[in-house]
């Protein structure tokens, strides 16, 4: 059996109203981790396609919760929607769907991950240690990168900050100018 074979379907929809649809067979934290090399190039992917005005579709996904924690489908399935209309996330979407693309379990999650990594710098008090914004760009820190590849994401698709904050570790030596 291939690795692929175990990943997790994602199949795509293109709606007739512009927005694209992923239907996914698993909830957002059963999505699998990416490499930090990959987040890297996404978020760079990224800056250079807001500089662009990029913004991509809508998307929306829907991610399937199973009955009864079984493995097989069942029409009592429940669904998870998310959509994503900010014309930022959009752009950093499209940028993820450009390069890796987000056909895939790994494409989504990496997508995924960065959209998170995004909410989680915008909203905590100590990203300034791991993270030094420029006029030209920002320089993160290898630590934040491994973290945001490899912790496990929510069940709302994003990161918890405590278990985030435990991955980087306390004694993190901060990025400096």
């Amino acid at each position: 059996m291939e690795a692929s074979d175990l990943s997790p379907a994602v199949q795509v929809r293109n709606l007739a109203n512009g927005v694209r649809t992923y239907l996914v067979d698993v909830p957002p934290e059963a999505l699998p981790p990416v490499s930090s090399r990959d987040i890297e190039r996404a978020w760079y992917a990224a800056r250079r396609a807001a500089i662009a005005e990029r913004w991509g579709p809508p998307r929306g996904f829907r991610f399937r919760r199973r009955n009864n924690g079984s493995t097989a489908q069942d029409p009592k399935d429940q669904w998870q929607v998310l959509a994503l209309a900010d014309p930022d996330a959009r752009c950093w979407a499209d940028a993820v769907d450009a390069t890796v693309g987000m056909a895939s379990a790994y494409g989504l999650s990496l997508c995924l991950r960065l959209l998170a990594l995004v909410d989680l710098l915008a909203r905590v008090g100590w990203a300034d240690r791991v993270v030094h914004l420029a006029r030209d760009g920002a320089e993160l820190h290898p630590a934040l990168l491994a973290a945001a590849a490899g912790v496990r994401l929510t069940a709302e698709a994003g990161f918890d900050e405590t278990v985030f904050r435990d991955h980087l570790g306390r004694d993190l030596v901060p990025i400096t100018a």
